[in-house]
């Protein structure tokens, strides 16, 4: 199934608790920024973006249908 954008932040508003985290996954999920341009976006190493990323996913995919 695919989802719109205004899904995919519905759904990330509605999961996803820190104000960061749901800006950094709308940013990834809806705009398409590579995880270098958004650990620059938001002052994080490329590392912890990933792992913000990974875990964010994981929490949505959980409760996609």
């Amino acid at each position: 199934m695919e989802y719109t954008n205004s899904q995919i932040r519905e759904l990330i508003a509605e999961y996803i608790h820190s104000q960061r985290d749901r800006e950094l996954l709308c940013r990834r999920l809806i705009d398409g920024l590579t995880i270098e341009r958004l650990s620059e976006e938001f002052s994080l190493s490329p590392r912890q973006t990933r792992t913000i990323v990974h875990k964010c996913e994981a929490i949505l995919f959980k409760h996609l249908p």
